[in-house]
This record gives C-alpha cells, structure tokens and sequence, in this order.
C-alpha cells in the first residue's frame, strides 16, 4: 500500500532558488498516495510556474487569497490537510511563520491549520547562519515544527556551503515518518523488533546558576541517527541535552542537562535495548562544587577545582551483555590512534571517530566525515556528506553486523 495513501498534504513552495526541486517533491508525495494542494508563493511563480504543479498535484495550485473562487481558502486548506509541507521554505516565510504575520496565502494557511507541519529552510548560507533566522527556527521547533536541515553543497551564483535544500527524497520520507501510525514504525524496515538508545547534543555542567562548563555540540548527528533508526523500523529512545522536537518517528525523548543526568537515563535504560550509540558529547570533567548563588564580577574570578564526571560509554562497556555499542570519537588530531585506543579500553563494537577541526565535520554544521574503527582495527573513511547520509551509513553497518550475530547463534 502507497504510504501515504489518503493523505491530504498542502505543499507550500516559496521564492528561492529550490523552488525547482519542489516539482520532484510534489511528484513524490502524489506517487505515494497522497492528494496534494500546492501552495506557491509571488516570489516562487517567479522561478517555477504554477501550471507545473497544476499537472502534477491532485489540484490545481493556488497562489493567492483573494484571485480564487474560494472566499476563506486558508481556513479551507488548513482545516482539511493533515500535513503542511513547506518546500523551500525561505528566511521571509519562516520569519513570518515564527512571528504569527500572516501575508499571503501560504502564510495564512500555516496560521490556519492544527495539522502537523514539515518545514525545508533553503537559503544562502549567510542568510542560514544569520542568528535571526536561527532563533526563528529554533522557535518553530519548540512549537512542535518538523524541520529538515539543509543541506551543504553547491548554492545559486556557484557558492559551497550550508542552505542547499535537502534531498526531496529525505523532505518526503519526512512527510512519510511524520503521518506513519506509531506502530508502523516497527512493522517493517532492516531495524524493524530492534530497541534503540540514542544520546545527543553536549551536557553542561553547572558553576553557578548562570554559567556553566559546556562544548560546541548541536546534537544534531545523534538526531539524525535517532531519526534515520526510527525510519529503518525500530523503537528510538532519545536521550538528549538539545531542546528541539523530536525527529519524525521517534516517540520517546528523555531531557536531560548534566552528564550526572545522562549517565543516570542511559543506564538505567540499558538493559531494555539492543543498541545504543552514544552520539552525545559527554563532559569529562564538572565543578566539585556549585555555587547556589551567582558568583559576583565584583569578588574575583572564582576557583573552579573540577572532578571527573562517570565515563558512561565505559561504564556501558563494563555492563554490557548482548547489547551492541556505538561510540563516537571528536578528536582533533592523531584521529584514527586516538579513537582506536578509547575503542579498546571501552569495550566498544563500532567506533566513529571525526576529527572536529576539519572543514565541514564536527559540531554545529550539517555535514560531517568519519572514520568507522571495527574491534579488529579495520577502518573505513567515509567521505565529507550530509549528517543523515552518514547516519545511515553507521546504521548499514551497524544491521550487517547484527545480522551477521544472529546467523552465529545457536
């Protein structure tokens, strides 16, 4: 059965370059059943014209709220969707979207609908980067908006870099994940019966009520892994410092701040999965002790004497029985060396080591490279790729592995 087979989606197109690549998403959800109304904005007929949609949605495209028959066609979208995909989504809607200002017709029926909504940013990666639009998404998902990163690559006017919009293949099977019963999750997939834990985003570790010792991580490889899992079938448990929404298909998401607190959720939880990778960037070490008040410019710079915080991937390492184990390895430099050493002392069965000074990998950007270290000592360079790509390259080795256990067992 087509998986979104009687389906109502609303795909709002709006004036960036990507607007293109919206015909390919609006033919893929109608290939997968679902009936869909396009949306373009003024400025997306400036790229694509709305005759293409036209042909190819399941009615014609609008573009405007007060040229069409309808006297309140907004309210009739929103009310009679059950998703609201926005593909490209430029900095202008997604301001607007965030600040509730309703403008045209796509803006409105944003404002109008109680159904989910899927949002795509495209854009220059000056305009990705600018800390309005970032604070703007970041609201969005607090609201519960589904967001799919862009992606980097080549950008209009022959730029590289971050904004290029994500593959219409990854924005659909988005769409997919999103309006997918919670059980469908598990009824099918190469993860489909697997429990899995997922750690994501950099702990911080308290000085003062204000301040605290943190790291550059966003979390958003283990959200990729955690979202790429919960697509391949499985059961996602996300244990995460970040405060976003939870990626499609993934139901179960434990906040947490403090190393302490991880370390307490992973391992209480660890005898209930079968894998779990440990995205998360951990701190090494916390303030002995806490100020209860805010330490005062006017006293000094305070003494800090740090202690070791509990070194969860051992401690997984030391408990584990039939569970498979994932860790990563941010090292900055002597990458393979360094990840392989801690691979040993922690009893780890997949190592991903990325060296976090090297363009493109690491924290806070959408791409990453890798290097996979088995037990054994063989590697695998995985090329700079967008984080999802590589979660799905972690999880390919990851299912051949555990297939590969299930045919030793007696």
């Amino acid at each position: 059965m087509a998986p979104l087979a009687g389906r109502r989606i609303v795909l709002g197109v709006s004036g960036g370059i990507a607007a293109y690549k919206a015909v390919e998403i609006c033919r893929r959800l109608v290939d997968a059943g679902a009936y869909v109304m396009p949306v373009l904005t003024t400025g997306a007929t400036r790229f694509v014209g709305p005759l293409t949609f036209s042909a190819l949605a399941s009615e014609p495209a609008r573009t405007s709220l007060f040229e069409g028959p309808e006297p309140i066609p907004h309210t009739r979208l929103g009310q009679n969707c059950d998703l609201v995909v926005v593909a490209p989504a430029t900095a202008r809607v997604i301001g607007h979207y965030a600040a509730g200002i309703s403008n045209d017709l796509l803006t409105a029926t944003l404002l109008a609908t109680r159904a989910p909504v899927l949002v795509a940013p495209a854009m220059h990666t000056e305009m990705w980067e600018h800390p309005a639009v970032q604070d703007n998404l970041a609201l969005l998902r607090r609201r519960g908006v589904h967001i799919v990163d862009p992606e980097s690559g080549r950008l209009a006017g022959g730029d590289i870099g971050a904004g290029r919009l994500a593959d219409p293949a990854r924005i659909v099977e988005a769409a997919v994940a999103i309006l997918s019963p919670p059980t469908s999750t598990v009824s099918g997939g190469d993860l489909a019966g697997r429990r899995i834990l997922v750690t994501a985003g950099g702990t911080r570790e308290a000085i003062d009520p204000v301040r605290f010792i943190g790291n550059r991580s966003s979390g958003k490889m283990g959200y990729a892994i955690a979202e790429a899992a919960a697509r391949r079938g499985a059961e996602v448990v996300l244990v995460t410092t970040v405060n976003r929404a939870a990626p499609p298909g993934v139901a179960d998401v434990v906040p947490v701040e403090s190393a302490a607190e991880m370390a307490d959720a992973v391992l209480g939880r660890y005898g209930d999965v079968d894998v779990v990778v440990m995205a998360a960037a951990v701190a090494d070490f916390r303030p002995k002790a806490t100020n209860a008040e805010k330490i005062k410019k006017a006293a000094g710079p305070p003494e800090i004497v740090l202690e070791p915080t509990t070194d969860i991937l051992a401690e997984l390492g030391r408990k584990k029985s039939a569970q498979y184990l994932v860790g990563f390895a941010a090292e900055t430099e002597r990458l393979v060396e360094q990840a392989a050493a801690k691979m040993a002392a922690k009893r780890v069965d997949l190592m991903v080591a990325n060296d976090v000074t090297a363009p493109g990998s690491g924290f806070e950007v959408d791409t990453n490279r890798a290097v996979l270290i088995a037990p054994d000592g063989t590697t695998r360079e995985l090329p700079q790729m967008p984080k999802i790509e590589l979660a799905d390259a972690i999880w390919d080795r990851v299912v051949s592995e555990l297939n590969d256990r299930n045919k030793e067992a007696p």
